[in-house]
């Protein structure tokens, strides 16, 4: 059994441990969690790890948010691998920071890592578990605020929620959508 987890950020050193590129950082745990190390590939930085006999292709596309369904289609044809089994890790402004959802579908909601996908893939029915990054700036700051560093409280509690993270899609390629939801979506 084959799994795509798609962590959701840009590439590039200004992007590193901002919010909006918390989809990557739960990509990198998962990845060091289960002892992979990445690699450049085509559209995405990839790796392949096992876990409980199931194949997981970690990838972190590379062709910056905006343009992320095109890194998820490629490897989902590559891999042969159904929109049921892929995975996709985002931040979202709508859920207090620390928050964490897991959905088999939804409305993109003016993100356009989602956008792109939905474009590319055709459907908005996937698996993703959206991390609340909170919503607390200012009116008209929005890019600023999601594109800013984490603050000092934020940054204390980051690392377990991004361990909980890891558990959510561990439990996903182990246990399914449902259950995983039943776990995890009420803690």
């Amino acid at each position: 059994m084959k799994y795509l987890i798609v962590g959701l950020g840009n590439i590039g050193k200004e992007y590193d441990q901002t919010r909006h590129n918390i989809g990557f950082d739960i990509a990198d745990a998962l990845c060091k969690n289960l002892s992979g190390s990445f690699e450049l590939n085509r559209l995405a930085i990839y790796s392949k790890v096992s876990y409980k006999g199931k194949q997981l292709h970690i990838i972190k596309p590379t062709t910056y948010m905006n343009l992320s369904g095109k890194a998820i289609k490629y490897w989902m044809n590559e891999l042969k691998i159904g929109i049921e089994n892929v995975f996709v890790i985002l931040d979202d402004l709508a859920l207090p920071f620390g928050t964490l959802r897991i959905r088999g579908k939804g409305t993109d909601a003016g993100h356009n890592g989602l956008k792109s996908i939905q474009e590319e893939i055709g459907t908005n029915e996937y698996p993703r578990l959206r991390f609340g990054i909170g919503n607390d700036f200012p009116r008209g700051k929005q890019v600023d605020y999601v594109l800013g560093k984490w603050t000092k409280e934020q940054e204390a509690a980051l690392s377990e929620r991004i361990d909980v993270s890891v558990e959510i899609i561990k439990s996903f390629c182990v246990i399914g959508l449902e259950q995983t939801m039943n776990t995890y979506n009420n803690r």
